[in-house]
């Protein structure tokens, strides 16, 4: 077993001491905001309880677009087999459509690939429906631009790759005056998508969404649910105060795995999971999953484990996760989880 950092044996102690006095009320269900607001669909709502946290929160969300759906081409899926890949895409200087190409190609994988969802962070949206004149008291995010003026919004990637959407932004990406673009989490699907979900996390430094939808398939007597996750945590407290984050992230973690049940789910997210394996944030969730760090645990940012996928997949299914060779643009590499029917394989 490896020797854990210096750093962390003087660190993680006093880390541990301060979660255990972190306190938050449960998310409740409710209607969004006016200004995140769905239209034309139903979008489930856990949001936080009353009170000063809920005011800032709206205030981030009062600069941002409601969230977007799109229905994709719903060609028929595999039961054999589908692959799940979670990625931070760094706010279009990820190549999606480069990703997808090699999925479906079978460069990614064994075998080119039919039936897959796409578990995506800091994917951004552009347009009319970003908010052009926002309240004075509205707050924004520094605009993230990487890769110049070949970035492809989240809504035509999906209409590109005829792959089904669900898009909940977080924050806006830049003033008004500068940007018409918000970002947050997505989910892309060959399976149609159901049971959209929206999960305001608690506020750290920025506003954070996790998105939920639900993917079905199999036959009579053989019928599956799968419920997806897409989740992207605070990597700071204040401003640069990343060292002493973790608690913040906890207490992200604790809210979102209060939020979904015991039914089948994957999971897939940038975590910030600054301490990796050992950080409270991956452990509340692992705990909550009953999951196990998976056979390939290189970095996937830096020199850090900041992504994770974890499962609690239906009856006879097995997920197999490793992590990609390329970051196709962005800062982080995907992570790719290849997900069997054990009788199949």
């Amino acid at each position: 077993m490896k020797k854990v950092p210096r750093l962390l044996v003087v660190v993680l102690p006093l880390l541990s001491a301060a979660m255990a006095c972190v306190s938050n009320a449960p998310l409740v269900l409710g209607p969004a905001a006016a200004a995140c607001a769905s239209i034309g669909e139903t979008v489930v709502w856990w949001r936080l309880p009353e009170g000063d946290e809920r005011v800032r929160s709206d205030r981030w969300c009062a600069a941002v677009g409601p969230p977007a759906i799109l229905r994709g081409a719903e060609a028929p899926p595999s039961d054999a087999r589908f692959v799940a890949v979670s990625w931070n895409v760094h706010v279009g200087g990820g190549d999606v459509q480069a990703l997808v190409n090699d999925l479906r190609t079978g460069r990614l994988t064994a075998q080119p690939e039919r039936s897959f969802v796409l578990l995506l962070q800091e994917a951004f949206r552009a347009g009319p429906e970003v908010p052009r004149r926002v309240p004075r008291d509205a707050r924004v995010a520094r605009a993230v631009h990487p890769g110049g003026p070949d970035r492809v919004d989240i809504k035509a990637t999906a209409q590109a790759l005829g792959l089904s959407l669900f898009y909940v932004p977080s924050m806006r990406n830049g003033r008004p005056g500068d940007s018409d673009e918000d970002r947050g989490n997505a989910i892309l699907s060959t399976w149609p998508l159901a049971d959209y979900t929206a999960i305001e996390l608690p506020l750290e430094n920025q506003r954070r969404v996790a998105v939920a939808a639900a993917i079905r398939g199999g036959g009579d007597g053989d019928a599956w649910t799968l419920r997806l996750v897409s989740t992207h945590f605070t990597n700071t407290v204040g401003h640069h105060l990343w060292l002493f984050s973790e608690p913040a992230r906890f207490r992200q973690a604790r809210a979102l795995a209060g939020a979904i049940d015991d039914r089948p789910t994957l999971l897939g997210g940038d975590l910030n999971t600054w301490f990796g394996y050992h950080d409270a944030a991956y452990k509340e969730l692992a705990r909550r999953f009953d999951a196990k760090p998976p056979e390939d645990r290189r970095a996937t940012f830096s020199i850090m484990r900041l992504d994770h996928v974890l499962d609690r997949l239906p009856d006879r299914w097995h997920a197999t996760v490793r992590r990609g060779s390329r970051k196709y643009g962005s800062d982080h590499y995907p992570l790719i989880a290849e997900i069997t029917h054990p009788d199949l394989r």
